[in-house]
C-alpha cells in the first residue's frame, strides 16, 4: 500500500530511541523526509545513521530539549525553510516521573506539564501554520495507555496524558470550524511497548516483563515497530477521514468500551 509519505517532511520529537525512534524509521521507509530531536547529541547522531538506512530521503537532527520551547520553535521553522513543510509532526517526549498522588509536590507536577503537555502545546503551534498552508497536516500525539485509563503509580502521567488529548480535541473542533479539514489530528496510545526504559523499569519489579505481561490481552509487549506502523498509517493520505481518535497500541490492555 503506497501512503503517500513520498516527498512529505516529518518532524519527530524525542526520535532518537524506543518508540520516538521507530516512528522516525517507519516514516522514512515511507520515503519521507524525516527530522528527529533528542537531548544528546550521541545518540541524536546515532539515531539519524539508523534512519538515513531505512529510506531514500533525506534525515535531520536537531539537539534539543522538548520543554525549551524557544529551541522547539527554531527547530520547526528551520526544517520548514529547509526541506519544506512540515506535513507530518509527532509530539513526543519522555515519561514523567513516577509516584503516586499524594508523594508528588507540586513542582513535580510543574515538571511534567512542561515535558507532557507544554512540549506538545509548542510543537503543534509551530507546526501547524505550515499545514495550513500546504493544506496538509497530520499532527500525532504520542501519549500511554493512562490517557484511556490510571495506571497505579503514575500519577502525573495519569494527569497530564489525558490533557493531550483534551487539547488534541479542541485542536479537531478548531480545525473544522476553520474549514482546514485537510489537516488532521490523532493520540497514539501505546501500552506496554520493548523499549530500553521499559525494560530497565521491569528489571525492578518483581515477576519482570513476565508479570507486567499477565495483564496483556495478547500476552506480550507490544513492539515499538508496531507502534511506528500506526503512526505510519495515520500520518498517510491513506488516513485522511481519521482525525480526533485516541487510537490504542496496547494489545487489548485498555478495558474501557471507548
Amino acid at each position: 500500500m503506497d501512503l503517500g509519505l513520498n516527498g512529505k517532511t516529518a518532524l519527530v520529537a524525542a526520535g532518537t530511541s524506543g518508540i520516538g525512534l521507530a516512528v522516525a524509521r517507519a516514516l522514512a521507509a515511507e520515503g519521507a523526509t524525516v527530522s528527529v530531536c533528542g537531548r544528546s547529541a550521541r545518540r541524536l547522531d546515532e539515531a539519524v545513521a539508523i534512519i538515513d538506512g531505512d529510506g531514500p530521503s533525506p534525515v535531520h537532527g536537531a539537539a534539543l530539549d522538548v520543554t525549551d520551547h524557544d529551541a522547539v520553535a527554531e527547530w520547526v521553522a528551520g526544517t520548514a525553510d529547509r526541506f519544506g513543510g512540515p506535513h507530518v509532526v509527532v509530539a513526543n517526549a519522555g515519561s514523567p516521573a513516577e509516584g503516586g498522588a499524594e508523594g508528588l509536590d507540586v513542582p513535580d507536577y510543574r515538571t511534567a506539564a512542561e515535558l507532557t503537555l507544554l512540549s506538545a502545546v509548542t510543537l503543534s503551534r509551530a507546526a501547524l501554520p505550515h499545514m495550513r498552508r500546504a493544506g496538509f497536516g497530520r499532527m500525532l500525539f504520542v501519549t500511554s495507555l493512562s490517557a484511556r485509563q490510571p495506571i497505579p503509580g503514575l500519577a502525573l502521567s495519569n494527569t497530564f496524558r489525558p490533557a493531550v488529548v483534551g487539547y488534541a480535541k479542541s485542536l479537531v473542533q478548531e480545525l473544522a470550524a476553520a474549514g482546514e479539514g485537510g489537516v488532521t489530528v490523532n493520540v497514539i496510545a501505546p501500552g506496554m511497548t520493548r523499549t530500553p526504559t521499559l525494560q530497565a523499569w521491569a528489571e525492578q519489579l518483581d515477576g519482570g516483563i513476565a508479570g507486567l505481561c499477565r495483564d496483556i490481552p495478547i500476552g506480550r509487549l507490544a513492539e515499538p515497530e508496531e507502534v511506528g506502523a500506526t503512526a505510519a498509517f495515520l500520518a498517510s493520505e491513506r488516513a485522511g477521514s481519521i482525525t480526533g481518535a485516541v487510537v490504542p497500541v496496547d494489545g487489548g490492555a485498555g478495558r474501557g468500551l471507548l
